[in-house]
């Protein structure tokens, strides 16, 4: 108890979060030898931490899907997963595409550019047209809204992930 006139300490207040997206518990970073390998399950879809490949992904835009296991390494070096859940929506994709291609023109010109971490592809089953990923963070979209894609890939882009000792 303070005597009188003392200040009484008080434990700094939590700062808030105002990263985009929601934090996802971390599920670490274990390697895996082959995408067949037994491990816990992901915590999210898509996944945003946890056991993935010793090798990354091509950074770029796929019309196909990059399996969990794959895409998590990518996250741990620092990458944006752009992916999307929607049949009938060309439009919706080219846009997604654009703003990639749009962050690789930039890194043609920057040495050592964060902008080269960015994938864009098809995901089924999220939950919702379009799911951004970074290491333990997801934000998904039932509509495209470019502001948010790009605030959430300025936030999280170029990021390593991979433990320090």
């Amino acid at each position: 108890m303070p005597q009188k006139g003392q200040a009484q300490l008080q434990a700094p207040a939590a700062t808030p979060d105002t990263r985009p997206g929601e934090a996802v518990p971390s599920l670490g970073n274990h390697h895996v030898r082959s995408l067949d390998e037994p491990h816990v399950p992901y915590n999210s879809k898509p996944p945003t931490s946890g056991p993935h490949l010793g090798n990354v992904a091509r950074w770029g835009v796929y019309d196909q899907p990059i399996p969990n296991e794959l895409q998590v390494h990518n996250l741990e070096d620092g990458g944006v997963m752009i992916q999307y859940d929607c049949k009938q929506c060309e439009d919706v994709i080219q846009k997604l595409e654009k703003i990639a291609k749009d962050y690789y023109k930039q890194a043609e010109v920057e040495t050592h550019s964060r902008y080269k971490h960015i994938i864009v592809a098809p995901y089924s089953g999220i939950g919702a047209q379009i799911a951004l990923t970074a290491w333990e963070r997801i934000e998904k979209m039932d509509a495209l809204d470019e502001a948010r894609v790009k605030r959430f890939v300025e936030a999280f882009v170029g990021i390593d992930h991979h433990p320090t000792k």
